[in-house]
């Protein structure tokens, strides 16, 4: 029977009296410790974390997010390091899945990582997630690698856990930080990482620097390196950069170059369809639709919207098929994206609309036709 291991929850924090208490109250007592670490807070940020805990330490902020961390986790004691943002959450479920992790997690185990729930849809869905390394057995001293998007850098045996965290921050109150903090590496005459080119790129995308976040994600891809989870989200940003240019051809160009790095993502034939339904090509957008719904998701780390492999490419099949006069497949794609999105305003118009134009059919209540079916047009700002 394993012996329960004990944990140091890590936070590095700074002007965040309104999130911390929520993060620290959602954890509970699972945590046998709390290390807070403050970059230089002038709100209430440390007066609310001495409530919970009597560790907590400054560090002088030197635009460094991986020194922050590995400081926090160099005052760690317990068996195991769990770090959070103050923004994130478990919940109740998660809390205590994370409770019977300490009482059954094998001692050769060195990592847990976890689903990190990123945003939320209007029904309360998942719209965006991703894996991150949560857990880390101290004695291993592993390291946060990265100024900015930093990372930690792991060995081991690694356990897959179904445990999530969830974000619940508000927009980047400094929007221009992580850009800032990347130009100032430069302006030292930095030699970037093609990991830095690619998250340097993603923060001129963010800024709605198009040219240069163009030029960065091309350097990115020219070394030939970097996680392939990577280059597939470079060549979608690509995608999306070339669309707010106005350069289309480029823009399918770099959509089929990610092809080149693993099978199709759903998230890429989904920018086809959208590329193709907005140039009326709708038996083309069909193909790539279609594709989209027959394929199985990657089991990797990488960058995941829900909608873009549940509801998104059926409720774009019903549009497409509508269009080609051919009502019935429609309808039929309609009601799929309907057991996703019971009470989506879109869906149901479309429901109303077909039933209306197919009585023939038999099979569906006559309905007068409510105007022309709806979908979504979303897909290049898909992330």
């Amino acid at each position: 029977m394993a012996t329960e291991i004990t944990l140091s929850l890590c936070l590095i924090v700074r002007n965040e009296e309104d999130a911390l208490s929520r993060c620290l109250d959602s954890v509970g007592d699972v945590a046998d410790e709390i290390i807070l670490v403050d970059t230089g807070s002038t709100d209430r940020t440390k007066e609310i974390g001495g409530k919970y805990t009597d560790k907590i330490f400054d560090f002088l902020w030197v635009d460094d997010f991986a020194k922050a961390r590995n400081f926090s986790f160099s005052q760690a004691t317990q068996d195991y390091i769990l770090w959070l943002d103050a923004d994130d959450i478990l919940a109740k479920p998660d809390r205590e899945k994370l409770a019977v992790l300490k009482r059954t997690l094998d001692p050769g185990t060195d990592v847990v990582n976890m689903p990190y729930l990123l945003a939320f849809d209007d029904f309360g869905r998942v719209s965006f997630s991703l894996r991150r390394n949560r857990v880390v057995k101290r004695s291993r001293n592993f390291r946060w690698v990265g100024a900015v998007h930093e990372y930690l850098e792991v060995a081991g045996r690694i356990l897959n856990s179904d445990i999530c965290v969830t974000h619940q921050g508000k927009p980047e109150r400094d929007s221009g930080r992580n850009l800032r903090i990347f130009e100032s590496r430069l302006a030292k005459g930095e030699v970037f990482s093609p990991r830095d080119l690619y998250y340097y790129a993603n923060e001129l995308y963010e800024q709605g620097l198009f040219n240069r976040a163009v030029e960065s994600y091309q350097k990115f891809l020219a070394t030939d390196e970097g996680w392939v989870e990577d280059r597939i989200a470079a060549c979608g940003r690509l995608a999306d950069c070339f669309q707010n240019l106005n350069e289309k051809d480029k823009a399918l160009q770099y959509l089929f170059k990610s092809f080149a790095y693993d099978v199709p993502r759903a998230e890429a034939c989904c920018r086809l369809g959208h590329q193709f339904l907005q140039m009326g090509n709708y038996v083309q957008a069909v193909f790539w639709y279609k594709l989209a719904t027959q394929l199985k998701g990657p089991n990797g780390w990488g960058p995941r919207i829900e909608a873009c492999w549940t509801w998104l490419p059926h409720l774009q099949l019903c549009v497409c098929y509508d269009r080609l006069g051919q009502y019935e497949l429609a309808y039929a794609h309609n009601e799929i994206a309907r057991t996703y999105r019971p009470q989506d305003p879109q869906v149901l118009h479309n429901k109303k609309y077909l039933e209306g134009v197919l009585p023939a059919a038999g099979k569906i209540e006559p309905l007068p036709p409510d105007g022309p079916l709806t979908g979504n047009g979303e897909e290049t700002r898909l992330q």
